[in-house]
C-alpha cells in the first residue's frame, strides 16, 4: 500500500502528528539522541522527554533555539506547517489498521494532557481555598 501525495504532505500536520512527534522525528532525522539535543540546548534530559511525551512545551526562548537545532521552522514545530520534514516516502506506508492505532494512542495522549492540565488546576485551586481557610 503506497501513500498518496496527500498523505505525504500532512505526515506531520497538526491533524496527524503532536508537537513531541514532530520533535521526535526532526531529532532522529538528524541522528540526534535525546541526550545530545538536551545537551545542545542546555537543558535536562527529563525535558526533552517532557517535550517529545507531549507533556510540556518548551518556552519561546528555547522553542526558537530548538527549531534551529533541528533545523526546521518553529511554525512547523508548532502546528506542522512551514519548513520541516517531508514525511515518508511508500516504503515506509503505513498500513490501515497501523494508522488507526497510532490515531487512538495520539487521542489518549492528548487526553492525558488535557487531564494532567485539568489537574494542575483544580491542585492550584485547593491550594487557594486552604489558604482562604487556614
Amino acid at each position: 500500500m503506497g501513500t498518496s501525495e496527500t498523505d505525504t504532505a500532512e505526515w506531520y500536520s497538526e491533524d496527524a502528528a503532536t508537537f513531541g512527534d514532530r520533535v521526535v522525528a526532526a531529532r532522529e532525522a538528524l541522528s540526534m539522541t535525546q541526550t545530545e539535543l538536551a545537551k545542545r540546548l542546555g537543558v535536562r534530559l527529563e525535558t526533552v522527554k517532557d517535550w517529545e511525551d507531549d507533556v510540556s512545551e518548551p518556552r519561546s526562548n528555547k522553542l526558537q533555539t530548538l527549531a534551529g537545532v533541528l533545523n526546521v521552522s518553529i511554525m512547523w514545530l508548532l502546528n506542522g506547517h512551514g519548513d520541516g520534514l517531508e514525511g515518508p516516502g511508500d516504503e515506509a506506508a503505513i498500513p490501515g489498521e497501523v494508522r488507526t492505532i497510532l490515531g487512538e494512542i495520539r487521542a489518549v495522549r492528548a487526553d492525558m494532557v488535557r487531564l494532567g492540565n485539568r489537574l494542575g488546576l483544580l491542585e492550584k485551586r485547593l491550594r487557594g481555598a486552604l489558604k482562604e481557610h487556614g
